[in-house]
């Protein structure tokens, strides 16, 4: 039997992530992300109190997982599918995927300024021993090490930032602000979607008040 080198195979596999997102979401520059439910709870969470209710858990995680493969230039929409919810549930839903994914951005912002002024720290600590360096480059090796330790720290923590952690919250927080502005409809059955330019316009419009 003749030996396959599978790892070559799985190595030269071509994402389809592109046409998945165009097949299953876009309609007429619209992302449209569809959620089959049975029940009120499949999206408020069960531990929620009444007039303090929170979104469940599962359902955040499955429109932070569908929402973040797609391009930030679409507007997002969440279909809703199921005949299970009162008019006063729907209400609800939609209030709490706003407020909740608000909370989430204001979060994501505090952490955002939290690193940048880490980040400005960490700038002076390198500038700072950058300057003890050259005006210790006479003395001993041993003195010396302790301002090196802390310029390639300093150095580091910064280059994280820039590269890392900044990109990171600023990912984040645009698909929190995506996620606390997307249009919610409800459906009785599932049906696929197609937008009409009259559509469009009211939905950027929307868009466009909730800035």
């Amino acid at each position: 039997m003749k030996k396959r080198n599978f790892t070559r195979l799985f190595d030269s596999r071509k994402s389809r992530l592109d046409s998945r997102i165009r097949r299953d979401y876009i309609d007429n520059g619209i992302a449209t992300l569809r959620c089959c439910i049975s029940s009120y709870n499949d999206v408020i969470s069960t531990y929620s109190a009444k007039d303090q209710e929170s979104l469940n858990l599962d359902f955040v995680e499955f429109l932070q997982n569908s929402a973040g493969p797609i391009p930030d230039e679409y507007p997002l929409v969440l279909n809703i599918v199921g005949n299970c919810l009162s008019e006063e549930e729907k209400d609800t839903i939609e209030e709490i995927i706003r407020d909740d994914f608000s909370y989430r951005l204001g979060i994501v912002e505090q952490e955002q300024n939290r690193e940048f002024k880490l980040f400005i720290s960490m700038i002076i600590g390198l500038i700072v021993s950058g300057i003890l360096l050259w005006l210790t480059s006479s003395l001993d090796e041993v003195p010396r090490e302790i301002f090196i330790v802390f310029f390639w720290f300093f150095g580091d923590r910064m280059f994280e930032y820039i590269f890392i952690t900044g990109y990171e919250l600023r990912k984040e927080r645009r698909l929190a602000g995506r996620l606390a502005s997307i249009k919610v409809i409800f459906s009785d059955k599932y049906e696929k979607i197609h937008y009409t330019e009259d559509e469009i316009n009211k939905l950027y419009a929307e868009l466009d008040l909730d800035q």
